[in-house]
């Protein structure tokens, strides 16, 4: 795919931003993050399949007046009462927990409030007796809604373990500390909470659960959690036990902590520190004012690294963020407007990478090709990994989503290893990751982990920290930076052409949609070539995808429905050529369309 750069000035430097072609058959400009822009429109009646077009102001800085009013947006959290009435002022508690904003309503002091006795009121059905871990993030709501949650896990009596100095905690960090308090254990397993929206807007908070096992909580519990919640906020919190925080910050249940060094001081046993030492690599990293800006300076002392916080601001308002591709502030490490910083440092570094607010997502920016895409990553890490960590075992499988790059199948058959493909969620890699029958797990949205360096687990959260330092340990021990590593791949399995687009869809479309069955597809090609398999549950674990795939030998696409939006996403990937992915995009909005008439 050809890819044209966009140079964008950024205090005083341009940035060259790949944003790809313009297709001149579709009208759709293909991002380089796998993203699409603007509307797809065939020649064919000129039908919009699809997208927001970029603003004028994506990778620039954010005007001023853009900027969160902190001041307001803490009031209403405190001020604000959700209206039951409205769906979207529940709790809606999904594996990345529930996330809104108390600007509408969607994310308050009572949220908060519900959510976190419903899990006290969890643990104590599922008999879990030990501590809780808890982190949070930089958001602003962040701070604020960990106060409300100690002053109910208090007045619960559970026993809290959180970061002293009123320090943020990464993901990861809960995760892994998760996992090596219960490693000795039967009895009195912990489990953790972080509050966090990831990479939403500054306005945005979020609140999410992970159990014993350390990694996104399944299904059965966040239904769980989710009514139980819900309950609650319909009988005004009246049964949610709360206790002031002055008392709560001092009651003997609540535990400060240092989590930095323990997760720092085991970096060794999953990343070969000493490799990337000995190589003397210059390296950068921007932590887009998320959680793991304090862990660059530890991790540099300890191991004698050379990694440069390239940006050291934490600012609630995220004021330093170059926008997204929507003019909006997100802090994704996986988009190159949002990394236009970054990006525009490239050739100052060997390498350079960044995290999103809560670090568990990762970005890789090379001098060579710039923002890696999140799949072209995945798919080097996997390799390198595979071929590189003698200790693992030879029959621990390779796990990846539905909607993930097939350069991952390519590249896990040569190697003569088991594909695990997945539904969308992390959740799905949780069991295979603690008994090592996983040894790797990695989404399409720029998220993974991978197994210690002696095959056992972890983390079972994605964490974003050990995907930089794989990408540099990758440099310091090949001398070829990652993205050259891709470009090896690519010789030997072929190019593909990599996007998701958003079609519009009714909640009834969607319902459907979620609930299709494979024989509602009566086609036998796609794009010309014959398909070799129409799934609605995934090949692994045969639990249902939510939605639609299709597959051909040399291409494929993916239909989701969204959960907030009244739109479906279409992913789609072509080893062939641009053509053929325009192909397959307009034929999978066909055969979705005819498949729900048919269902």
């Amino acid at each position: 795919m050809q890819v044209w750069e966009v140079g964008i000035e950024w205090n005083g430097q341009t940035a060259a931003i790949a944003v790809g072609n313009l297709n001149r058959v579709t009208g759709m400009t293909i991002l380089e993050s796998g993203r699409m822009s603007s509307a797809l429109e065939t020649n064919e009646g000129q039908k919009q399949l699809s997208g927001s077009r970029v603003s004028p102001l994506a990778g620039r800085p954010a005007p001023r007046e853009m900027l969160v009013d902190l001041a307001r947006l803490e009031k209403e959290y405190f001020d604000r009462k959700p209206d039951f009435e409205d769906a979207n002022q529940l709790v809606s508690f999904g594996t990345s927990g529930h996330r809104g904003t108390s600007l509408n309503g969607t994310f308050t002091e009572a949220h908060v409030l519900a959510i976190t006795q419903a899990i006290c009121d969890y643990r104590k059905a599922q008999g879990i007796t030990g501590p809780l871990y808890m982190g949070k993030d930089t958001h602003a709501l962040s701070s604020p809604a960990q106060c409300s949650a100690l002053e109910v896990l208090a007045a619960n009596n559970v026993a809290v373990i959180v970061q002293d100095n009123d320090g943020v905690t990464p993901t990861p960090v809960i995760s892994h500390a998760i996992l090596v308090y219960n490693r000795t254990r039967q009895v009195g397993l912990v489990d953790g909470v972080v509050i966090t929206p990831s990479h939403n807007p500054p306005e945005d908070g979020g609140f999410k659960y992970n159990p014993p096992n350390g990694g996104p909580a399944g299904t059965e519990a966040t239904r769980w959690i989710q009514d139980r919640a819900n309950d609650l906020l319909r009988a005004a919190n009246r049964e949610v036990k709360r206790i002031p925080y002055e008392k709560a910050i001092k009651a003997p249940s609540t535990h400060l902590q240092d989590l930095l060094l323990p997760y720092v001081k085991d970096l060794k046993n999953v990343v070969d520190m000493d490799s990337i030492r000995d190589a003397g690599l210059r390296l950068a990293v921007d932590p887009l004012g998320g959680a793991a800006l304090r862990y660059w300076e530890p991790i540099n002392a300890m191991y004698g690294l050379d990694i440069t916080v390239v940006n050291p601001t934490r600012d609630p308002t995220f004021s330093f963020m170059p926008l997204d591709h929507d003019g909006r502030i997100r802090m994704d490490c996986s988009s190159p407007y949002a990394m236009a910083r970054l990006v525009g440092l490239r050739d100052q570094y060997q390498l350079a990478f960044a995290n999103d607010p809560d670090s568990d997502r990762h970005g890789i920016v090379t001098p060579t090709s710039g923002l890696m895409k999140p799949n072209d990553f995945l798919a080097v890490a996997i390799h390198y990994l595979l071929t590189n960590r003698p200790e693992w075992r030879a029959k621990c499988a390779v796990g990846k989503t539905v909607v993930s790059s097939c350069m991952i199948d390519r590249v896990v058959e040569k190697l003569r290893r088991q594909l695990y493909e997945v539904p969308v969620g992390f959740k799905w890699f949780v069991s295979g990751l603690i008994d090592s029958s996983i040894c790797f797990g990695g989404e399409e949205s720029a998220g993974a982990s991978f197994l210690r360096r002696n095959g056992e687990v972890w983390t079972t959260d994605k964490d974003g920290l050990i995907m930089d330092l794989l990408a540099a340990e990758i440099t310091a021990r090949t001398g070829r930076d990652p993205a050259l590593h891709y470009r090896e791949l690519t010789a030997e399995f072929g190019s593909p052409s990599y996007t998701r687009i958003d079609a519009p869809a009714s909640d009834e479309q969607k319902r459907k949609l979620q609930n299709l069955s494979s024989d509602s597809v009566k086609e036998s090609q796609l794009a010309g070539e014959p398909i070799v398999a129409k799934l609605t549950k995934a090949p692994a674990n045969h639990a249902p995808i939510g939605g639609l795939k299709v597959v051909a030998t040399p291409g494929w696409f993916a239909a989701r429905p969204s959960g907030t939006e009244n739109i479906y996403k279409i992913y789609a990937e072509s080893f062939k050529d641009e053509s053929h992915l325009n192909a397959i995009i307009r034929e999978a909005q066909e055969m979705v369309s005819n498949a729900l008439g048919q269902s």
